[in-house]
């Protein structure tokens, strides 16, 4: 386009509010765009940063776990705590990489549920004893409140287990060694309910927003809101919103602990 080209199209929509309006707008898009692409790339490069060392901490682990079995010492921990630590830690990449599978597939819209009518005192009890490995090892106080009658809802066991135990790993890895945690499991107008709660770092109210956002956290005042790829909380409302529930979490601020309630249509 010529300097004499570009001088009547600025002079014209100059002119002509009805041309220039029009003409703002699509600048104002185009720009939209490019910024959208640009946090999308900033947020592509900052998951591959974080992939990589969650990654790297486990395997640094699980290579020095392997190398003291291999060439034990006088002083070498007992085979019996070494085998643990690299249970932990195979356990831990499992989470992670079932977590990055399961959002793909959620992205694609290929996650399918098997439901069946379900009790939810034990998908939550099953949950617990998948954690109780991470919250022995950091001495948390763990309160449990099941009902004593049936808590049913048609719903995908495996699916809501996976919810609750990324729950409560959340809560467990934000909480210090001899912290609290209370799961609460209770019925109400139709509603089956499950309440996660501890006693950790809590969450800065201007970050609640976001709690859900896939490949984002929290922006806590501690180093451990560094660790994790930002996809457990995502992955858990994805598949409660699956179920036809919903998800919600609350703190009262820095210091004063967080709190997720679970909320999922009860069977009759």
């Amino acid at each position: 386009m010529s300097d004499v080209t570009e001088w009547r199209c600025e002079t014209l929509t100059s002119r002509c509010p009805s041309i220039r309006l029009p003409h703002e707008q699509a600048l104002r898009g185009s720009r939209l765009r490019v910024e959208d692409l640009a946090s999308a790339n900033r947020r592509k490069d900052e998951f591959l940063a974080m992939l990589g060392h969650e990654l790297r901490s486990p395997l640094a682990a699980i290579h020095n776990g392997i190398q003291l079995l291999s060439h034990p010492a006088q002083d070498t921990p007992a085979p019996q705590n070494l085998t643990a630590m690299l249970e932990r830690q195979v356990r831990r990449m499992t989470r992670l990489i079932d977590d990055l599978l399961d959002v793909s597939r959620i992205t694609q819209g290929i996650m399918h549920l098997q439901r069946e009518r379900v009790d939810l005192r034990d998908v939550v009890s099953n949950a617990i004893q998948t954690l109780e490995p991470d919250i022995k090892q950091r001495n948390h106080r763990l309160s449990v409140e099941l009902p004593d009658s049936p808590v049913c809802l048609q719903g995908d066991p495996g699916r809501l287990e996976q919810v609750f135990v990324n729950l409560l790993a959340n809560a467990s890895k934000y909480t210090d060694n001899g912290g609290e945690l209370t799961v609460r499991v209770h019925a109400r107008d139709g509603q089956a309910i499950v309440c996660v709660a501890d006693s950790g770092i809590g969450i800065a109210p201007g970050a609640l927003p976001q709690l859900f956002g896939l490949f984002r956290q929290a922006d806590r005042a501690d180093p451990r809101s560094q660790s994790g790829l930002g996809v457990g909380l995502a992955l858990v409302r994805h598949l409660v919103e699956l179920h036809g529930g919903s998800v919600t979490g609350v703190s009262e601020g820095l210091g004063q602990g967080s709190e997720f309630t679970v909320c999922l249509p009860s069977a009759t």
